[in-house]
């Protein structure tokens, strides 16, 4: 049986083969959860869907049937406790396989799924609580999270919050376990062995809200993104053109599945593409695991970010069968060159890029049986029109820098609800202020720059706020941190701007060193000759502070943000 992802896409093509377009056909009522997982489970119900290894290093696979089987007990489940069509979940369940049962159940009620980080505070874990009023929050027993969850449910229940008391209501929000059972607090695995695992179909609209994603948010608190029940149809590009996903493979992207990267690369355009998804469960990351992980299970497809490379080249790859891999992706971040340099060599692979953000899906990437071009992200989507413009809203000339913005391919609307392109959230919940503002002069605002060559290949600079302006000079900070990942010492980097008496900004790097280099102002000199032998004068760092690590979003990026507010408060600026 052909993949079915072909009854609800087709490629437009010119006639040199290249893909100008997208279409996508589908009714309504389309949901992911009965239209592909349940659909795979009558017509091929062997089918492998989903292959997990525990943190103990125990292998369980899935099919489609099997999931039909269990999502359909896990929605009876939930529906005895009052969840049901637009009522939102939490899901704090780290590399859990109970993940992929409880999202599919969610999506066959018609609720709202909020995967979430187990990274996140107790505050944290209120807030979204209190924003979203969720009904339930379901957690895997792992490191503190159920006593988060459990302190974030006592806070809203001992709010003083009587204009709102559906807030205040104990009984307002459930918790359910998942993993060794808490007293107290429902089983997930009680509740599913006395669960039905008959369950009708709900009807639901393509419109309605079927995820909300907290972005981690360089300035100010998180924001909820809203994706509609059409959004897993956008990654079908995603997985088949990006990723090299392929029917009967095995795909395998490093991501918690509280990052909007899972469902990038663990669920929607992978099933319907008919590949299997891999889920490693590890506690701590270790690069042979994840080397023998690749070999033992003949993972054909592997994305992950730029950081896990850098892990990765350290090893001796030549010791492991790579053989059945054949496509290599990266995004979250810029990939350093050199990274990517040494990874070709040693493997013959390439690693191709890609960037989106948690509001869209894929908008730009290499794709498959493209050439990588050194240092770019990629050519646009052909899901979007993706053009740059300058700070007055006017296209930027190729070799320019510009923001990336997504011009609706529908023209003469004036409500851009009724414009949106594929898998471009439907809303901030409870923000219309931010969700207009990204959509100010009717087009789409990333709040990224980059800049594109003749070729159409874009070179990402960062957002808005990384580019450092310096002595009258805007410097992309991915440029700096390119070359600084060539020096030998230099495992890890980032490249902020500074604060400066004389030139307003500099450029600063903060450096993680390789374990056989030892800090001196004698290695920051060097790095410093070494950078200014192969950049512009303008664009060496002047500053070096070395660190033992960098701060990081809750999903796992390096932020510069932290590092830059952590200099405001600094007080030997007035020297430099």
């Amino acid at each position: 049986m052909p993949a079915l992802y072909r009854e609800y896409y087709k490629e437009v093509l010119d006639d040199n083969g290249n893909i100008t377009d997208l279409e996508f056909t589908y009714d309504d009522s389309f949901n992911f959860a009965y239209d592909v997982v349940d659909k795979y489970a009558l017509l091929e119900p062997s089918k492998l869907a989903l292959v997990h290894k525990s943190t103990e290093g125990v292998v369980t696979k899935f099919s489609f049937s099997d999931l039909k089987r269990l999502s359909d007990k896990a929605a009876n489940m939930l529906k005895k406790f009052g969840i049901g069509k637009g009522d939102s979940v939490m899901l704090l369940l780290k590399r859990r396989y109970e993940f992929w049962i409880s999202i599919i159940a969610l999506h066959k009620l018609g609720a709202v799924a909020i995967p979430t980080s187990h990274m996140v505070s107790e505050k944290d874990i209120a807030e979204r609580l209190r924003l979203s009023l969720a009904k339930a929050v379901i957690c895997v027993n792992s490191d503190d999270i159920c006593e988060k969850v459990d302190g974030a449910i006592n806070s809203i229940n001992c709010a003083d919050n009587s204009s709102d008391k559906a807030k205040a209501d104990k009984t307002s929000i459930t918790q359910i376990v998942v993993g060794k059972p808490l007293e107290g607090i429902q089983s997930f695995d009680e509740l599913m062995e006395k669960a039905s695992d008959v369950f009708n179909r709900v009807e639901t609209n393509v419109h309605d809200n079927m995820l909300y994603y907290f972005t981690s948010g360089t300035n100010g608190a998180p924001k909820a993104v809203i994706h509609d029940y059409s959004y897993p149809l956008a990654h079908i590009y995603t997985a088949k053109n990006w990723h090299g996903a392929v029917e009967n493979g095995l795909h395998l992207t490093v991501a918690d599945s509280g990052w909007a990267k899972s469902a990038w690369g663990k669920l929607y355009g992978q099933w319907l593409l008919g590949c299997g998804v891999m889920v490693y469960d590890y506690e701590q990351f270790y690069a042979f695991d994840i080397l023998e992980l690749l070999q033992e299970q003949k993972i054909t497809s592997f994305c992950a970010p730029p950081t896990i490379y850098k892990y990765l080249v350290l090893e001796d790859l030549s010791k492991y069968d790579l053989s059945n891999l054949i496509q290599v992706t990266t995004a979250g971040e810029p990939m350093p060159v050199e990274i990517s340099r040494k990874f070709r060599e040693k493997t013959g692979l390439i690693v191709r890029e890609g960037f989106g953000q948690t509001e869209t899906a894929l908008q730009i990437c290499t794709p498959v049986g493209c050439e990588q071009i050194t240092g770019s992200i990629g050519k646009a989507s052909p899901l979007y029109d993706i053009r740059l413009i300058d700070e007055n809203g006017k296209e930027v000339v190729d070799g320019q820098e510009g923001e990336i913005v997504i011009i609706p391919k529908l023209t003469g609307c004036e409500n851009y609800r009724n414009i949106l392109p594929m898998g471009v959230l439907k809303g901030y919940l409870g923000d219309e202020k931010n969700y207009k503002e990204v959509w100010s002069g009717g087009i789409y605002h990333t709040k990224d720059r980059a800049i594109r060559d003749k070729n159409g290949n874009f070179f990402f600079l960062g957002r808005n706020d990384d580019v450092i302006k310096s002595s009258g000079y805007r410097i992309g900070p991915s440029e700096v941190e390119d070359v600084l990942m060539m020096h030998p010492a230099v495992f890890e980097c980032a490249v902020t701007g500074y604060p400066s008496r004389n030139r307003g900004t500099l450029v600063k790097a903060s450096i993680i060193l390789n374990s056989d280099y030892v800090e001196s102002e004698e290695l920051k000199g060097d790095i410093q000759n070494f950078v200014r032998q192969r950049v512009a004068l303008y664009k060496y760092p002047r500053k070096i502070c070395f660190e033992k690590e960098l701060p990081r979003t809750s999903n796992g990026k390096i932020s510069r943000a932290q590092i830059r507010m952590r200099d405001c408060y600094s007080n030997d600026f007035n020297a430099h």
